[in-house]
């Protein structure tokens, strides 16, 4: 099917971003909203979008005139009745959606594709709404639309042969790269992407770690663009809140249960930078490094712990010859004793004449160093491990010595939701990597991940997650355990 004049309906941030899209790949574009005021708020993030192009150097003006040229706006539906295809962007209700799809299954030709913008809901819920279900698809975009490469096409049982086959050629004439997905809750990024922020402000809640260093964490120790709490504000708590309750309604899995901090955050309106506070809307206070203590000790081989990240670092040896580079004196009988971990901390801290000087040391990366304490940890010895690797030159992230730590404890249950997504059918390796890298930003998707941080090492992290949490889902999923277990390094592809 050929779309050459399609409608946005809403025209907020993202219905404005996606009729922005449109036009630029030099469609007519019909944008609607509700009443004169909304309508005036949508073609000011139009302006506005076009114009900082235009700053920037990715637009010259004249370019800038002609998109706002094809871009009509309007507060009635009615004058939907001529386009090809039709999106909406209106707010995450699905009563709302319905809603409006029956009235634009009313107003549109028989032949017009009806798609929704949703991140989460069921698209097969609005389509039977209409008596053209058989033309309505999920045609996911993201934020900010004009920038972000990914779209999420959702067929269901009930899409006609080809219609979502043409809507993913549509994306990629418009300079996007379609994944086509079935209809399930939250699609693959928001599937993949929302019980990581959640799981993010569960270990919060529990005290295995603080705000700022697990965004320290995942931020520099994995690569990824931002942290799970700095995301959270961004996205709306309200939204991961609302998403997370849609994923567990499907699923009945307890990792999509809501985390209680969300909802108490978001009952109290801080619902991140919409709301102008959420996990932050303060200024962390960055404490000076200076050493409390003299001596060190550095026990433990590099390739034993449970992950060095993508970006591995070197090992014990590797911190031992930065703090003395930095002046301090390695001792038989040391001050503070870093345990390169292997295994729970405290099992080797019980072994020492005083477990209280005991913390062990996890790297990641090249530029992170996770800091556990045990019950018997000092709090002298706690601080002095934390201002040695400073002056090391790295992230210190103090957390309580418990399975995966920060870094483990979030990224491996992400990647065995994403083993558990593509063995049970719903999309290929190919089109899961892809969705991470160009929907979140992520310097790799879960398989490239996997296979770079090995099979064996994230199968045995599980396990490790697992026998501690008790969490079903932690368990490694069949696939990575049949692959660990055969001997395979990479993941079977066509």
């Amino acid at each position: 099917m050929a779309f050459e004049r399609v409608g946005v309906v809403g025209l907020g941030t993202m219905g404005a971003g996606i009729a922005e899209v449109f036009a630029r790949a030099g469609l007519r574009v019909i944008g609607v909203e509700a009443d004169a005021e909304a309508l005036a708020r949508g073609r000011g993030h139009l302006e506005r979008s076009t114009g900082k192009a235009v700053d920037k150097g990715r637009l010259e003006p004249g370019q800038r005139d002609e998109i706002l040229g094809r871009v009509t706006l309007t507060t009635s539906r009615e004058d939907l009745r001529d386009v090809d295809l039709v999106v909406e962007a209106i707010p995450e209700i699905l009563d709302y959606k319905i809603a409006l799809f029956k009235d634009l299954d009313r107003i549109c030709e028989p032949a017009t594709v009806l798609a929704t913008n949703s991140s989460s809901l069921s698209v097969t819920a609005i389509a039977a709404a209409t008596g053209r279900p058989g033309q309505v698809v999920g045609m996911h975009f993201f934020n900010p639309a004009p920038v972000m490469k990914l779209v999420e096409v959702v067929g269901t049982v009930v899409s006609a042969p080809g219609v979502v086959a043409d809507v993913a050629a549509l994306a990629g004439r418009l300079g996007k790269t379609p994944v086509a997905v079935g209809d399930r809750a939250g699609f693959v990024v928001n599937r993949l992407l929302l019980p990581y922020l959640n799981q993010a402000a569960v270990l919060m809640e529990l005290g295995v770690a603080g705000r700022d260093d697990i965004d320290a964490a995942m931020k520099l120790g994995v690569g990824l663009p931002m942290g799970p709490f700095t995301l959270l504000d961004l996205i709306g708590l309200d939204t991961a809140y609302e998403v997370m309750g849609v994923l567990f309604d499907e699923t009945r899995d307890r990792r999509h249960a809501p985390a209680p901090l969300l909802r108490e955050m978001v009952t109290a309106g801080l619902l991140g930078r919409k709301s102008g506070r959420g996990f932050y809307g303060d200024s962390p206070q960055e404490e000076p490094a200076t050493s409390r203590l003299g001596t060190f000790g550095v026990v433990g081989g590099g390739g034993d712990g449970p992950t060095e990240g993508p970006r591995a670092a070197g090992g014990g040896g590797g911190l031992a010859e930065r703090l003395r580079a930095a002046g301090f004196k390695e001792s038989e009988d040391p001050d503070v004793v870093l345990r390169l971990a292997d295994r729970p901390v405290i099992e080797h801290a019980v072994r020492l004449p005083d477990p209280a000087r005991m913390v062990g040391v996890h790297l990641v990366g090249d530029q992170v160093a996770e800091l556990a304490s045990t019950v018997l940890t000092s709090e002298e010895a706690a601080n002095a491990a934390r201002d040695l690797v400073k002056i090391a030159g790295l992230t210190p992230v103090p957390c309580k010595d418990r399975a995966g730590f920060v870094v483990d404890a979030l990224l491996f249950p992400y990647l065995n939701d994403a083993v558990r997504m593509h063995d049970s059918g719903y999309a290929s390796i190919d089109d899961i990597d892809a969705a991470m890298r160009l929907g979140c930003g992520y310097p790799a998707g879960p398989f490239e991940m996997l296979e770079s941080l090995g099979l064996a090492k994230v199968r045995d992290g599980l396990r490790a997650l697992y026998a501690e949490y008790r969490e079903p889902a932690f368990a490694p999923a069949p696939l990575l355990d049949q692959l660990v277990t055969a001997g395979v390094s990479r993941f079977p592809r066509p």
